[in-house]
């Protein structure tokens, strides 16, 4: 569902806003069937350990985003997205995208085919979007998706407030439309995660704490619809919790979609905040 604040009592991983997991969504691409959009979403705009605003710097340089794709069910990667971001000058960054496959997308490395490189950072309003063999690639500020009755889910014992804790934050997007073709030709387990420069002299990479991976199914050639078969913007990931913890008594939160969304890449809303 979310990762909200998915370090040690409700702080970021590491003690940075920018290595926290949020939301991850895969669909396929609106008027077009041969597309993906894949979506992973990290650093929200608020902290709640400690509360209030996080950094203006939206991905970490010396951290790996990564996008795990399993192929075969057996809930280990055959490909991998790779994302590394320059150092901010100026206010501005760039990333890289790579791509790997086999033995070493299972890895923790940052190699791999480079498929866009020094695509800019949106920081503002409107999006910056790069595009190379057939793949779009945006990352930078947007407004959150998610959404939830933060206060009635978790402190007023399921007592509704109507109140969307998410409708004025922001989070850091990368949006990735990818062939359906690089996916391979079956259903596929999605997650993300990020990692940074492991201490000592043998270098390398670790994750920010040890997760298994919450994986997300998706079949290309089906609608998407959370929780059976990937996951929309609109889709409503609390309802289905709800009625899973509580056997059906509560179906859902009352709240619903943000009504900032775009009709076309990169989907996700302007921030608030820019």
């Amino acid at each position: 569902m979310s990762h909200h604040y998915s370090g040690p009592d409700s702080g970021f991983p590491d003690g940075d806003a920018r290595l926290d997991l949020t939301d991850l969504y895969a669909f396929p691409k609106p008027g077009d069937a041969g597309k993906s959009i894949l979506v992973m979403n990290v650093h929200p705009s608020v902290g709640e350990n400690p509360p209030g605003p996080t950094t203006a710097e939206p991905f970490a340089p010396e951290a790996l985003y990564e996008l795990k794709i399993d192929t075969d069910g057996d809930a280990v990667a055959d490909i991998a997205y790779r994302l590394r971001f320059s150092s901010s000058e100026g206010g501005a960054q760039t990333a890289t995208l790579r791509r790997v496959e086999g033995g070493q997308a299972a890895g923790t490395d940052d190699g791999g085919q480079a498929i866009v490189e020094g695509a800019p950072v949106s920081t503002g309003r409107e999006a910056r979007v790069t595009e190379a063999d057939g793949y779009r690639l945006f990352a930078g500020w947007r407004s959150d998706p998610f959404f939830i009755d933060r206060r009635g889910v978790f402190f007023h014992h399921l007592q509704f407030t109507g109140d969307d804790f998410f409708a004025d934050t922001d989070v850091c997007s990368i949006v990735l439309e990818v062939p359906n073709a690089a996916l391979g030709p079956n259903p596929i387990g999605l997650w993300h995660r990020t990692l940074i420069p492991a201490d000592g002299a043998g270098g390398g990479w670790v994750q920010a704490g040890t997760l298994l991976p919450e994986i997300l199914p998706y079949d290309p050639t089906r609608p998407a619809s959370f929780p059976d078969n990937g996951r929309t913007l609109t889709d409503d990931a609390v309802d289905a919790f709800l009625a899973l913890f509580t056997n059906g008594k509560v179906t859902e939160d009352q709240v619903g979609p943000h009504d900032d969304l775009l009709a076309e890449f990169p989907y996700l809303g302007p921030p608030h905040n820019a």
